[in-house]
């Protein structure tokens, strides 16, 4: 009874991480549950998100040129 339990005990422990390592590299399920969940997560954005957002980065970026600038005329 011994043995027959090692046997069994050892087949379990080799065949387990085996199994879970093919079942996590499968490409397909990869793809159905973690990219779809990435995707209802983080929508890909939209055009016009990107519009604004490059506007308001330029509108700070010219904020701040513009103080840098009084800063260096008030200082001369």
């Amino acid at each position: 009874m011994g043995v027959k339990l090692e046997v069994f005990r050892m087949t379990l422990y080799l065949t387990f991480p085996v199994a879970m390592f093919w079942i996590a590299n499968q490409a397909e399920w990869f793809e159905d549950s973690v990219i779809q969940r990435k995707r209802e997560l983080w929508p890909p954005d939209k055009e016009d998100q990107r519009q604004e957002l490059e506007e308001f980065k330029e509108r700070i970026r010219k904020q701040r040129e513009e103080k840098l600038l009084r800063a260096a005329q008030q200082s001369s």
